[in-house]
């Protein structure tokens, strides 16, 4: 049944008008203490709710709208390979896929030639702990306090925060914690370090240059491999391809997900040359990881960053943000780079939420009380966080 445009419309409204508010209580497994806000549109850096009022998305869905929310071209790409090729699985050739995975190793540090695709950020760790294992013949794997590596088995193993961890007790254990900004001791049977080079949900704790420089160090004399989970750091959002770059740091794996796919599920491994020299056939497998709408969102995602210098806009809006807050609020403190900020106040932000969600700005707490999460799209206007932090600054 062909359907025209309007009446694809029309469907979809049908459905929207169908699901508001909390009904999705009544069928969906409980995920999220939910925000009191019913999403149907975006655009840019905004998004619409089912009133049609409008918002600045600083939180980006969880640092996910990267090129902003319904881009055109992304729209356009996803929308067509839709109608040309929905999915097809690894087990064929498929030319996109050669495509998302060679812009996607272009993309990436040097020495990282080889990239496994799935289906989150959760996925993308366990394929590198994984590997790490599987490489060095070894069991433990170092995290540190505050990490948060997602909610897979293996990924909360390597999770600090009790909460989440808990939950799959004992989990798949050989992990022990280190204190953030120390070099933990390497044993013998250490087969990884694994970090986030900016922990977001801690409150976008910043690791430093020297501190991961050093941690390298510590990994090359003990035969460890280094994790970088950039699930949230990568794909420019720091002003810089990836933290690595920011940091000139060598990893031996980097994960990532969120910003990857624009808005599409994507899980990437990326692999250094020596440890993917070892990997076989077999090895690895995911059904719906680098299925053809996928590759398409990658590509299309890279292909606007490139065409619209979002990399380099995301440093100065960074940079711009780090100005107006501070000339609004000189006793805050702002973490982080590009457009993954921390803005560290004197008082809990919790009540601050919804008061600057009346105000028309959605922004993200943190698992550090004072700490406010700021994870917009690179489209996001300049003026627009002028008038944030002037908003910031009003709130009683």
């Amino acid at each position: 049944m062909d359907l025209s445009p309007l009446e694809a419309s029309a469907l979809l409204d049908e459905w929207t008008a169908s699901g508001h508010g909390d009904r999705e209580a009544d069928w969906q497994l409980a995920t999220y203490d939910k925000l009191p806000l019913t999403l149907v549109r975006g655009e840019g850096a905004r998004v619409q709710d089912a009133e049609g009022r409008w918002y600045w998305d600083l939180y980006g869905g969880h640092a996910v709208a990267l090129v902003g929310h319904s881009h055109p071209l992304w729209a356009a790409i996803v929308g067509e390979q839709a109608r040309r090729l929905a999915f097809y699985s690894n087990v064929v050739y498929q030319p996109l896929r050669t495509a998302a995975c060679r812009t996607i190793v272009e993309f990436a540090p040097k020495n990282l030639t080889r990239v496994f695709l799935s289906n989150s950020g959760a996925e993308a760790n366990e394929v590198a702990l994984k590997m790490a294992r599987h490489h060095t013949g070894r069991k433990t794997v170092i995290a540190f306090e505050g990490a948060f590596h997602g909610r897979t088995a293996a990924a909360l193993a390597v999770t600090w925060s009790e909460k989440y961890r808990s939950y799959s007790q004992p989990g798949l254990g050989y992990t022990r914690f280190a204190r953030w900004g120390e070099i933990p001791e390497l044993d013998d049977d250490v087969a990884a370090i694994i970090l986030e080079p900016i922990q977001s949900l801690a409150g976008m704790r910043t690791a430093t240059r020297e501190w991961l420089h050093a941690l390298r160090a510590a990994c090359d004399r003990n035969g460890t491999l280094l994790i970088l989970d950039e699930v949230q750091t990568a794909w420019g959002r720091l002003g810089t391809h990836f933290a690595a770059d920011l940091y000139d740091v060598r990893a031996d794996f980097i994960t990532s997900a969120k910003s990857a796919g624009g808005g599409f599920p994507v899980g990437v491994t990326l692999v250094d040359d020596a440890v993917a020299q070892q990997a076989k056939n077999g090895d690895q497998g995911s059904t719906f990881g680098a299925g053809p709408l996928a590759c398409a969102a990658i590509l299309a995602t890279h292909h606007v960053l490139r065409t619209e210098g979002l990399v380099d806009r995301a440093r100065r809006l960074g940079e711009h943000a780090r100005a107006v807050l501070t000339a609004a609020l000189p006793t805050c403190e702002i973490r982080g780079a590009g457009c993954l900020l921390g803005v560290k106040l004197d008082r809990p932000v919790k009540p601050l939420l919804p008061l600057l969600r009346d105000r028309g700005f959605i922004v993200g707490g943190s698992d550090e009380p004072t700490v406010l999460r700021l994870m917009p799209p690179l489209t996001l206007p300049f003026e627009t966080l002028d008038a944030f932090a002037q908003a910031l600054r009003s709130l009683p």
